[in-house]
């Protein structure tokens, strides 16, 4: 007599497979991981993407501190999504390329309209050349900052973490839109056609410090193996209140002074060494 046939779609188990072990193979199939996790350190980078895309249409319409504050929105979601993805384990090689492209726009294509229109237009009422050099400083901070990314995509997991080789491009966005948010207020008296000259030479340092060679310090560890590797001195996290404090009085021009000082250290740092090693042999 034939065997009547199971439910739709059914399969007969394995000759030999027990009830007991079909269980044992189901429990250790790992569970669907949620995909909805991977979504929370993206949406930091893409929230950082649209800070910057804001940024470059503020300063088209002429909103130029609004525009320099995009950017340091940018800058803390930039600061944030890595934290949430090795928080929450969801750190992927999709992330990482994905924040990379952000950051080109949010701290390379932004600076440099933002500072473009807001200054360096101006040069063109000076001589049409002047006009030239004025869109091309824009365009090589631009291209700095690519290529200063680049870099730091390829070179990642063998430079001491302790340091930035050139300066980050979210250090010199900073530096760049803390100029503008500075003056832009109407605070100090001077404004973008006043200050272009000035203005065209802070772009052209931020973009040569970015691809120079120079050493930053990163803030990120102690260079310390094993568990400690990750902590910093507590001088540095006791100034951090008296930072906030500080920045309390007159964010604008206090985050300036932040930018200039932190874009010196690596220099003054570089010639610290150069001089030290040229006095080592005569001693």
């Amino acid at each position: 007599m034939a065997a009547v046939a199971g439910p739709a779609g059914s399969r007969a188990a394995p000759k030999g497979t027990t009830p007991s072990k079909l269980a044992g193979m189901d429990q250790m199939k790992p569970p669907p991981r949620s995909r909805s996790i991977y979504l929370l350190p993206n949406l930091f980078t893409t929230a950082g993407l649209f800070a910057g895309f804001y940024a470059i249409i503020a300063a088209a319409n002429g909103d130029f501190v609004n525009a320099a504050i995009a950017v340091f929105v940018a800058a803390v979601m930039d600061g944030l999504d890595g934290r949430v993805a090795r928080l929450t384990g969801t750190s992927s090689e999709f992330g990482v390329q994905y924040d990379s492209l952000a950051d080109l726009v949010s701290f390379g294509m932004a600076p440099a309209l933002v500072m473009y229109h807001w200054s360096l237009s101006w040069l063109k009422f000076d001589d049409p050349v002047l006009g030239r050099v004025g869109w091309a400083v824009a365009f090589l901070y631009a291209a700095c900052a690519a290529l200063r990314l680049a870099r730091f995509n390829t070179q990642v997991s063998v430079v001491d973490k302790r340091w930035f080789v050139g300066l980050a491009s979210p250090a010199a966005a900073g530096l760049m839109m803390s100029f503008v948010w500075a003056f832009a207020d109407g605070t100090l008296g001077w404004d973008g056609n006043q200050l272009r000259y000035v203005a065209l030479g802070v772009t052209l340092v931020a973009a040569l410090l970015m691809v120079s060679r120079i050493r930053f310090w990163s803030f990120k560890g102690s260079g310390e193996k094993g568990p400690r590797a990750d902590r910093i001195p507590f001088l540095a996290l006791a100034l951090v209140p008296i930072a906030i404090a500080i920045m309390v009085i007159d964010l604008p021009r206090v985050l300036f002074a932040v930018g200039i000082v932190y874009a010196l250290s690596g220099p003054c740092y570089w010639l610290w060494l150069r001089t030290r090693k040229t006095a080592e042999p005569s001693a």
